[in-house]
């Protein structure tokens, strides 16, 4: 069997004429083989920019058989090394490539992922949602969720307050801060002392991802879990993290961090520290999603997945095989390969219209907004600014 052609389809993933966060591109994968047997795959890093490194990449796959998934990779980091270890953008294009290389294989032997892995040691996989007010908790304990995040600096500590008011202690409540702007060190300490009494589950990136040493300050500081580990690539990035033990919960992106291997060598390392992994997936599309559920049934330190549930209505029209959550777990696919398809018609009503964020006016450069308004996020006046809105960043 041998790669003939690497096919890719570029969507957009956001509401109509939506900035910030919400201008998010999903960027699937599909990889042909002379043999009528083909895998898909999903990246994210960037998507336009990683369509591109893909582009590139292709030439190195064609002709090569497709079931040595560690020597392409192998081969694809040597092709890229000049550019420097590349970060998000290189490890995101062979993440897309290295996971449909998996499906393929799985479908190519008749086995699911999960079986390639080393097996899987769970049936189903626990998984979160979101929400930044106590309805919309309520609505989703109702749904069978138990395990929710909410984000945010400004009104945080009031928002989760009403949340946990809401949804009681059984709840499994997560805070993501999710810059910029970053807090300082200093802040984020602050913040996460006001935030102690209500017992998260963790507390997410709560300074800059490339400020390891802050990290390491804020978990000295603070009786609360601390995940990290969505903006670093491979196993170099999240190391730091890992061997310092600055962490609790390594949370490595499954369509940028290098693939399903990178991710399966990431979680022995933790597993090594006594370090958990929660994958995060709120950039990303539903093969991704699948992706990591196949992977995170065959490792022993899983915590938890996040689901971005209702989000936009592509995510449920782009892909063949959704995955149905009950109970706040989703059940662990049987069928060869991940289980699932590109379903091509529906990625076309949604092309990409751009790839960037477009700051609000009330936007201030890194961390200066949190630092100037900080009286702001910790009071319990915040909802008298005219410009209020719950959960917000801003």
């Amino acid at each position: 069997m041998k790669i003939t052609q690497v096919e890719t389809f570029l969507i957009s993933a956001a509401p109509p004429q939506s900035g910030g966060w919400e201008a998010r591109n999903w960027l699937f994968v599909k990889i042909h083989t002379d043999e009528d047997v083909y895998g898909v795959g999903e990246a994210s890093g960037w998507p336009r920019v990683v369509q591109t490194a893909i582009e590139d990449l292709t030439r190195l796959l064609i002709g090569e058989d497709p079931m040595q998934i560690e020597r392409l990779w192998q081969k694809m980091t040597s092709s890229i090394m000049g550019h420097g270890m590349t970060g998000v953008v290189g490890f995101g294009a062979m993440t897309g490539i290295e996971i449909a290389l998996w499906d393929l294989k799985g479908k190519a032997l008749g086995v699911p992922v999960w079986n390639l892995l080393g097996g899987k040691i769970r049936d189903k996989v626990r998984v979160y949602a979101h929400a930044h007010d106590a309805d919309r908790a309520r609505e989703l304990v109702d749904r069978g969720y138990t395990a929710i995040k909410t984000g945010g600096i400004r009104n945080c500590v009031e928002s989760v307050a009403g949340i946990r008011k809401e949804v009681g202690v059984d709840i499994d409540l997560m805070v993501d801060v999710h810059g910029p702007p970053w807090m300082t060190t200093r802040d984020a300490i602050a913040l996460g002392k006001r935030l102690e009494p209500y017992d998260l589950f963790f507390y997410e990136d709560p300074v800059a991802p490339e400020n390891i040493d802050s990290i390491a300050r804020v978990s000295d500081a603070l009786d609360m879990p601390i995940a990290a580990g969505e903006r670093h690539a491979g196993i170099w990035g999240v190391k730091e993290l890992i061997e310092r033990e600055i962490i609790d919960v390594v949370q490595p992106d499954t369509g940028r961090a290098g693939g399903i291997r990178q991710m399966q060598k990431i979680a022995a390392m933790a597993e090594a520290h006594y370090i958990t992994m929660a994958p995060h997936d709120g950039s990303l599309g539903p093969i991704a999603e699948m992706a990591a559920v196949h992977l995170m049934a065959s490792i022993p330190n899983f915590l938890i997945l996040e689901h971005l549930e209702d989000d936009v209505p592509q995510r449920y029209e782009v892909m063949s095989g959704q995955p149905e959550v009950v109970d706040s777990y989703i059940t662990v696919p049987d069928a060869p390969g991940l289980g699932v398809d590109i379903v091509e018609d529906a990625c076309a009503k949604y092309p990409s219209q751009g790839n960037i964020s477009d700051p609000e006016p009330t936007y201030d450069y890194l961390y200066f907004w949190t630092r100037e308004n900080r009286a702001t996020w910790l009071s319990e006046k915040e909802k008298e600014r005219s410009d209020y809105r719950p959960g917000s960043v801003y």
